[in-house]
C-alpha cells in the first residue's frame, strides 16, 4: 500500500508540526504502508520570506506530481491541509486517488499569523473549502474543530484524531542532560516549553511569578523561542526565579519536563482558539513524562486534564490563579504523585502516537474499501 504525505509547512525537529507529521508516518509504516513524504526544504533558513515560501510550495508539488508520473499513482494522498495544496488535491482526485485532508485550525489561524491575507480571505477560504469538498474524508485534532468543519457543510466524513505523545521518548524516567543543564537547574521548577507566540500566555506566567501566591522555592523555567522571547529574557535579568533557556534541542526536552514540579500550558482567551479548542502536543508529552499540568480553561486541553484528573484547570489570563495552582501542586507532594501516575496512565492507554497512527490507518482502510 502506497501513501503520499504532503505538508507545505516546512518544519524542523522539535516543532509540533514536525512531531505530528513524523509520528503519524512512523505509525503508518508500522501498519504496512509505503509512505513518501513531500515537504518544502528551506536549507536552514528559520523564517523564509513569502516569495521563497511560494516558490517552495510550487516546487514540492511539482516534484510530487512528477513522482506520480514516474513511479505510478499512490493509493492515498494524505494532506496536511493548506490553501496552496489545492493543485495536488485536484490532481489526486483526477487520478482516482483517495484523499484525506488533515485540518489543524479554522480560517482565522491564517489571518492571525499573516494579517495581510485577510484582504484576500475570499480566495483562501475558497481554496480550503474546495479541497475539503473534494477530499474523501477530513481528520482534525479537537472536538471543536470537528463541529466547526461540519458547520461548513463541505464534507460529511469528519474524524477526530487528537495529538499524542511518544511514550518511550517522553517518560518519567527521562533524565536531564548533565552536560547542558545540571550546573544551574533549580531543584524545584515549573516548566514551559514551545514556541513563544502571543497566545501562549507569557504575560500570565511572568506576572504569576511576581504574585504573592507563587511559592518562593519554585522557579519558572522557559525553553523556546518566538516573538515573546524578549519578555522572558528581560524578566530573567530582573527576577532570579525566572530562567530562560532559549531554544533547546528536542532530545533534551523530556529530561527537563520529567524533572519539573509542573508543566504549564496557559494559553490566552483568543477567540479563534476558544471557538475550536486546543490539542497542544506539549500537553500529551508532559503527561507522558508523569508531570502534572496546569492549563487554561479552553476546550480540548481542559477536557483532557479533567478526563485524567492529572492537573489543574484555571481561568485564562489569571496570574494569581496560576500562582495558586503552582503552589497547590508543589505543597502537596502526595497529590502531585497521584496526578503524575494518572497522567502517565492516560497517555499510555488512550493517547500515544501509536494509537493515533492506528486510528489513522483504520480510517484510510475504510475509505479504500468504499472507493
Amino acid at each position: 500500500m502506497r501513501l503520499a504525505y504532503l505538508t507545505l509547512e516546512g518544519s524542523r525537529e522539535g516543532q509540533a508540526s514536525y512531531v505530528h507529521v513524523h509520528e503519524i508516518i512512523k505509525g503508518l509504516r508500522r501498519n504496512g504502508w509505503d509512505v513518501k513524504l513531500f515537504e518544502p526544504y528551506y536549507a536552514g533558513v528559520d523564517k523564509p520570506g513569502l516569495a521563497v515560501r511560494l516558490w517552495k510550495f510550487l516546487a514540492v508539488q511539482v516534484s510530487m506530481a512528477w513522482s506520480f508520473l514516474k513511479n505510478g499513482k499512490p493509493d492515498v494522498l494524505y494532506v496536511r491541509s493548506h490553501p496552496f495544496s489545492w493543485p495536488s488535491v485536484m490532481l489526486a482526485k483526477a487520478l482516482g486517488v483517495v484523499v484525506v485532508s488533515e485540518v489543524n485550525g479554522p480560517y482565522e489561524d491564517l489571518f492571525l499569523a499573516w494579517p495581510f491575507t485577510r484582504r484576500f480571505s475570499w480566495m483562501f477560504v475558497w481554496l480550503w473549502r474546495s479541497q475539503w469538498r473534494h477530499s474523501d474524508a477530513l481528520v482534525t485534532v479537537t472536538k471543536g474543530l470537528v463541529d466547526w468543519l461540519k458547520s461548513q457543510s463541505v464534507n460529511e466524513l469528519v474524524f477526530l484524531i487528537p495529538n499524542g505523545a511518544d511514550t518511550e521518548f517522553f517518560s518519567p524516567s527521562a533524565v536531564v542532560n548533565p552536560s547542558a543543564f545540571s550546573d544551574f537547574l533549580p531543584r524545584f521548577y515549573a516548566v514551559f516549553f514551545g514556541a513563544l507566540a502571543r497566545w501562549q500566555g507569557v504575560d500570565t506566567m511572568l506576572e504569576a511569578v511576581k504574585s504573592p501566591y507563587w511559592p518562593q522555592e519554585v522557579s519558572l523555567l522557559v525553553a523556546g523561542e518566538g516573538v515573546e522571547g524578549h519578555k522572558v529574557k528581560m524578566a530573567s535579568q530582573v527576577y532570579q526565579r525566572v530562567l530562560y533557556l532559549g531554544r533547546v534541542s528536542y532530545r533534551d526536552i523530556p529530561g527537563l519536563v520529567a524533572g519539573a514540579v509542573v508543566s504549564l500550558c496557559v494559553k490566552t482567551r483568543d477567540a479563534a482558539l476558544v471557538s475550536t479548542g486546543l490539542s497542544p502536543i506539549k500537553l500529551f508529552e508532559s503527561l507522558a513524562c508523569g508531570t502534572p499540568m496546569i492549563v487554561s480553561d479552553i476546550s480540548g486541553q481542559a477536557d483532557l486534564i479533567r478526563e485524567g484528573d492529572c492537573g489543574l484547570v484555571i481561568p485564562p489570563e489569571d496570574p494569581d490563579a496560576l500562582a495558586k495552582a503552582v503552589a497547590y501542586i508543589y505543597e502537596n507532594p502526595s497529590e502531585r504523585d497521584r496526578m503524575s501516575r494518572a497522567g502517565r496512565l492516560l497517555i499510555e492507554t488512550k493517547h500515544s502516537w501509536a494509537i493515533r497512527a492506528d486510528d489513522t490507518h483504520r480510517i484510510i482502510m475504510m475509505l479504500l474499501k468504499k472507493s
